[in-house]
C-alpha cells in the first residue's frame, strides 16, 4: 500500500474539516452558542472531541467562522437577488423557499440565534452588525418597490412589509420542528403577506 500523497491528505483534511463545520452547525443552530460544548459537536459528527482541536483552536473559532460563511452566502443571495432580471415575486418566493428549505433551516436558525445571544465572540458580533437585519432588508427594499409598481405586492411602506414578513418567516424558522399541528406553511401561504 502506498502512502497517500499531500493532494490525499489535503483532500482528508478538508472533508473532516467540512464534517465538523456542518455538526457545529446543528449543534450552535439548536442549542445555541453559549448552549454548546464541542463534546457535544464531536458527538454528533462522530468524532473524538480532541479532533475539533486539529482544526480549530477553539469553539468560538468555529462558531466564528461558520456564522462568517453563513454570512457571505446571505450577502450573496441578497445581492443575486437585487441583480436579477426575474419578477420580484418571483425572487422574494425564491429567497423564501430558500429560507425555510430542510436544507438550510440549520444555516438560517444559527444566525437567529447568534443574534439573539447575550454573549457572542467579538468577531461575530461585528459580522452580524456589518450584515445586519435591517441593512439586509434595505437591500430589498428596491426590489419590492419594483414589484409594487408591476402590480406584484400589496400598497404600504415596503421596508415596514418587508421587516413584519420576515419577521413571520424568522419565526417559523425558530418552531421547534414537529410540535405544531398542521406543520409549517407552504411559501405559497406565506407570500400571500405581500401578494396584492
Amino acid at each position: 500500500m502506498s502512502p497517500l500523497n499531500k493532494q490525499q491528505l489535503d483532500r482528508i483534511r478538508d472533508e473532516r474539516k467540512e464534517q465538523i463545520k456542518q455538526a457545529a452547525l446543528k449543534v450552535f443552530a439548536c442549542h445555541g452558542f453559549a448552549g454548546t460544548k464541542t463534546s457535544m459537536i464531536a458527538s454528533e459528527a462522530g468524532i473524538s472531541e480532541g479532533l475539533i482541536y486539529r482544526y480549530f483552536k477553539s469553539k468560538d473559532e468555529l462558531f466564528t467562522e461558520l456564522v462568517s460563511m453563513l454570512m457571505e452566502e446571505a450577502g450573496r443571495e441578497v445581492e443575486y437577488v437585487q441583480l436579477s432580471s426575474q419578477p420580484p415575486f418571483d425572487l422574494i418566493k425564491t429567497l423564501t423557499q430558500s429560507m425555510l428549505d430542510e436544507n438550510n433551516k440549520y444555516a438560517f436558525r444559527l444566525i437567529l440565534q447568534a443574534r439573539k445571544a447575550e454573549k457572542v465572540p467579538e468577531q461575530v458580533s461585528q459580522i452580524l452588525a456589518r450584515f445586519s437585519e435591517s441593512e439586509l432588508i434595505d437591500r430589498l427594499v428596491p426590489v419590492f418597490v419594483k414589484g409594487q409598481q408591476a402590480g406584484q405586492f400589496s400598497d404600504g411602506d415596503p421596508r415596514q412589509l418587508l421587516s413584519w414578513y420576515f419577521y413571520v418567516v424568522n419565526s417559523l424558522i425558530m418552531q421547534e420542528l414537529g410540535t405544531e399541528e398542521y406543520g409549517l406553511p407552504s411559501v405559497e401561504m406565506l407570500m400571500r403577506i405581500l401578494a396584492k
